[in-house]
């Protein structure tokens, strides 16, 4: 029965057939969507808003119903470098970078034109604005604060978009030439004093040490006498001194007067003639018993 009614279908009709069909296929194909799991799709029919679906297999009514698709995974905003002036008038260059995701698909659609748009500038003003009021040192060494303060300030006007902001990291401080010879300066100030510091307070260690050793040397008279001969002992290893001890140290003048008429004599002596001339004149004192020897 079909057979016969096609044979006698004439070549026009069956051109409107075949077109009819494609347009058909078309039309099935049109209402169905599949989302991945990381998308959604928000749906307006006649221009009202139906609400978002998916992930998965979803229809939609041909020509009715619209769907505009949503990523929610998390998007890297690069902020460009930023000219501020710090509350102590320093002018450095910052950039940062901003780690946000859609959390409520709705309202980023409807809410905001371009909400990735918007964001990237809202991120360039809250961060001239929030560094332009600290001081300078404090982005070098508050960087963790800061990241946190301009995170909560964006999170709090995104939140209406149904963005949320997971992450804020100022990447880079960029300083004039000038700057790096004045920060190098401090530090260098710095690590001085450290070190004036540190000697003072050694001095002061010593200085208290030796003023308890004075004072038990001088309850202790026995034990400032080994001292005494211990330092003797240290010195005579060098073998290269004459040690007087003794109250009889006046007989150093005689020598030295003997030395200064051999000198006046002669015009000039060489060093190892006075050393001669010296121990001469001391080993003719200890021979006498006047003085003690301990070269």
């Amino acid at each position: 029965m079909v057979e016969p009614l096609l044979l006698q279908l004439s070549l026009a009709e069956y051109i409107g057939l075949g077109i009819g069909v494609i347009v058909i296929v078309i039309i099935i194909a049109s209402a169905i969507r599949i989302l991945r799991e990381y998308e959604r799709a928000v749906v307006f029919r006649l221009g009202r808003l139906i609400g978002a679906k998916g992930p998965g297999l979803i229809f939609l009514v041909p020509i009715v119903d619209k769907a505009v698709k949503v990523d929610l995974r998390v998007v890297t905003l690069d902020v460009p470098k930023q000219k501020i002036i710090t509350l102590d008038n320093v002018t450095v260059d910052v950039d940062a970078v901003i780690y946000l995701r859609v959390n409520e698909p709705t309202n980023a659609v409807i809410k905001v034109n371009d909400y990735l748009l918007a964001s990237s500038l809202l991120s360039q003003t809250t961060l001239r604005n929030l560094l332009g009021q600290i001081p300078f040192d404090d982005i070098l060494s508050k960087r963790e604060d800061l990241n946190k303060k301009i995170q909560g300030t964006l999170d709090a006007e995104t939140d209406p978009w149904g963005v949320k902001v997971t992450s804020v990291n100022i990447r880079d401080v960029s300083l004039p030439e000038n700057m790096y010879r004045a920060i190098a300066k401090q530090a260098e100030a710095e690590r001085e004093k450290r070190g004036r510091i540190i000697i003072a307070d050694g001095e002061l260690k010593a200085a208290e040490k030796m003023a308890q050793a004075a004072d038990f040397y001088t309850k202790n008279i026995a034990a400032l006498r080994l001292r005494e001969l211990q330092t003797w002992t240290e010195i005579a290893r060098e073998k290269n001194m004459i040690v007087i001890t003794g109250k009889d140290t006046n007989d150093l003048g005689t020598v030295l007067g003997v030395v200064k008429g051999h000198a006046s004599a002669s015009g000039h002596l060489k060093e190892s003639a006075v050393r001669k001339i010296v121990k001469e004149e001391f080993t003719n004192l200890v021979q006498s018993g006047q003085v003690r020897n301990s070269s």
